[in-house]
């Protein structure tokens, strides 16, 4: 069988890269355009071939569990409407860069229609389950240093509503003593974000137990591939992973994840009064209608201002 490749990828991932682009975005579009690569060697259809039943074929081929991820090996779940409309999103920019280039297209990027997405019922874990999960590993993980490393992940995430690309990136250095962050963040966007005295204590007991390093990262790894490379750094897909763990060990029946924690911060910083725009900087988003999806106020939240305000009680 024929290997069928995408054209001038790498002319397409260099031009990422010099539009200043980070390397967690340029890793998710090489990512994204192999999986359609896969699709087009699994169908035997050239590039030059592909029409709109392609990619009607292709949208179902991201549904089905059939699919193959790009290490050659097949989907466990199905894909959310979200992360298909990212891959079909990834392969129209793919298109429009070869336009650019005057390179010639088989289809439009216009043609590429995103799927229709999923509007879920917002679900935030209760403040009390947001503690539990954050103080978990103390509870489950049976080496004192991996114990008080991811509590601290897991504290600084909820004190500070940082992704967990930048949580991961923190650098000692990035941080004063006035328990401030310096955050370089998606897009190369700059900003502060700051922890609380009790993730500050946490950070504190954490150092002191992990010692000195070459790496300059806060959070590192002490098992795996990257244990042996000088500015080694955790993984998003093992804090992942660890944070499904111990929601499943707690028993929480709402699937809280690292992403939730995130929004979790701004709910709860929202309830207490915090101005949508505060909340939109600390978060580092660019517009305030993002900030207000993640806004997501809980149930209980809900009934306690519906019982408060509502005019006609008796």
């Amino acid at each position: 069988m024929k290997n069928i490749q995408l054209p001038y990828l790498d002319d397409f991932l260099l031009n990422l890269q010099t539009n200043n682009r980070s390397e967690e975005t340029i890793y998710n579009y090489e990512r994204d355009l192999k999986v359609f690569e896969n699709f087009l060697n699994e169908i035997n259809v050239d590039f030059e071939k592909i029409d709109k039943k392609t990619i009607l074929n292709y949208k179902a081929y991201l549904t089905s569990r059939d699919r193959k991820t790009p290490k050659e090996q097949a989907g466990k779940k199905k894909l959310a409407s979200f992360s298909i409309n990212r891959m079909l999103s990834a392969f129209r920019s793919y298109l429009k860069f070869l336009i650019n280039m005057d390179y010639k297209i088989p289809i439009p990027p216009n043609a590429i229609e995103l799927v229709k997405t999923e509007k879920k019922h917002p679900r935030v874990g209760e403040f009390e389950e947001i503690i539990k999960l954050i103080e978990s590993p103390s509870q489950f993980e049976k080496n004192k240093i991996v114990a008080l490393r991811n509590r601290t992940m897991l504290e600084v995430l909820f004190s500070t509503g940082v992704r967990i690309s930048e949580l991961l990136n923190i650098k000692i250095t990035d941080i004063d003593k006035t328990g401030r962050i310096f955050i370089k963040g998606k897009g190369k966007k700059e900003r502060f974000v700051y922890l609380t005295p009790r993730a500050q204590k946490h950070i504190k007991n954490y150092l002191e137990v992990r010692g000195k390093t070459e790496s300059p990262y806060l959070f590192i790894p002490y098992r795996g591939r990257n244990i042996h490379i000088k500015d080694k750094k955790i993984s998003p897909n093992y804090l992942e992973e660890k944070v499904k763990r111990y929601r499943e060990l707690l028993g929480l029946n709402i699937p809280i994840s690292a992403h939730g924690i995130r929004h979790a911060f701004a709910t709860y910083l929202a309830e207490s009064g915090a101005s949508p725009v505060a909340i939109q900087i600390l978060l580092g988003h660019e517009s305030l209608d993002t900030t207000t999806r993640y806004v997501q106020a809980s149930d209980r939240y809900a009934e306690r201002i519906f019982r408060k305000y509502h005019p006609l009680k008796e």
